[in-house]
């Protein structure tokens, strides 16, 4: 298909390179977003385009999902999910799984992608940098929500507690993860004071299942992963639970947050979000996947509220959202 052509080699730029076709400046608060954007509100995400000229309808909507574990298992999981979307929005809908956070945001910013769940660490990158506008959050049937930052390891490792990892290396996921770079980097600075290639060796995994499966596999001695992920892949049977052993569990944090481009029309967004509201779990895909870490619903949030604390471990780990 020729949209995901051109999604596929969009993906393959780097998130700095300058973009084509920015939006003409305009005189309006903005905050941290992009020079593009506009924050009328102060609900510190993009506001729709006033003018209809700059809104989108697209025929074909794209929807990612964060790059987290096996794309091939999440193209299945939601396929029911797109169905219901595409019976909300009267559009073809079409599910494509990028393989890291940079070009999934890259996609948002250059128009290429419209429907998203960004993982924890990159909304805030996606909301000041793309124009995303999250609005929804899977939650439990009670309304609990969220997942804890755990560091791992595995049994026999000769690790007991967060200070035996000094001159051994620790494993993260990628920058743009809160609980595999992000969180754990201001943890270990401020409640340790441990910093990467001084007092342990830093390495990149690219995602938490390939963070998790080594640890599980001994690749690995340690590593920082959203416990989320890991219940998931326990109940999978992709890792049994005694395979790894938890040294240290973090706060709550938020988990991914799902929106849209801040460009399409006012009635598309408007059906975007009732779809995921409307949205029947029981007996779905879905739920059989996500109940797995303790999920069952989309509830409403917003990203001023939800995200605080993420911009806060941003703010102590110097972050900039600087998208060019």
């Amino acid at each position: 298909m020729k949209i995901l052509t051109t999604l596929m080699s969009g993906a393959a730029m780097a998130l700095t390179m300058a973009f084509a076709g920015p939006a003409a400046a305009q005189d309006c608060p903005r905050g941290d977003l992009d020079e593009r954007y506009c924050d009328v509100d102060g609900d510190l995400v993009a506001d729709i385009p006033t003018d209809p000229s700059d809104q989108v309808d697209p025929d074909t909507l794209i929807f990612t999902y964060t790059p987290v574990e096996d794309p091939a298992v999440y193209k299945e999981v939601w396929a029911g999910f797109m169905d219901h979307l595409s019976e909300k929005t009267g559009k073809e809908v079409v599910f494509f799984a990028v393989q890291n956070n940079a070009a999934q945001i890259e996609a948002m910013r250059s128009g290429r992608l419209h429907i998203a769940g960004f993982n924890t660490g990159s909304n805030p990158l996606a909301v000041n940098c793309a124009g995303f506008r999250p609005f929804t959050i899977m939650a439990s049937l009670d309304g609990h929500f969220g997942y804890e930052m755990e560091i791992i390891t595995f049994p026999g490792s000769g690790i007991e507690s967060v200070e035996d990892i000094k001159g051994k290396s620790l494993a993260f996921t990628s920058p743009t993860s809160n609980s595999g770079f992000k969180a754990p980097s201001a943890i270990l600075k401020g409640d340790f004071d441990m910093l990467p290639e001084r007092d342990f060796e830093p390495v990149f995994s690219g995602k938490h299942d390939n963070s998790i499966l080594g640890v599980a596999n001994k690749d690995y001695v340690a590593a920082s992963i959203a416990n989320s992920v890991k219940s998931r892949m326990i109940r999978r049977d992709v890792i049994k639970e005694d395979d790894v052993i938890t040294i240290y569990k973090s706060q709550t944090f938020p988990t991914t947050g799902f929106g849209t481009a801040h460009n399409l029309t006012p009635e598309l967004q408007e059906q975007i979000r009732d779809a995921f509201f409307s949205f029947e779990w029981e007996g779905s895909k879905l739920k059989e996947e996500f109940e797995k870490s303790n999920e069952g619903q989309f509830i409403e949030m917003n990203y001023k509220e939800f995200w605080e604390v993420i911009r806060k471990i941003d703010s102590a780990n110097g972050v900039s959202y600087a998208c060019s």
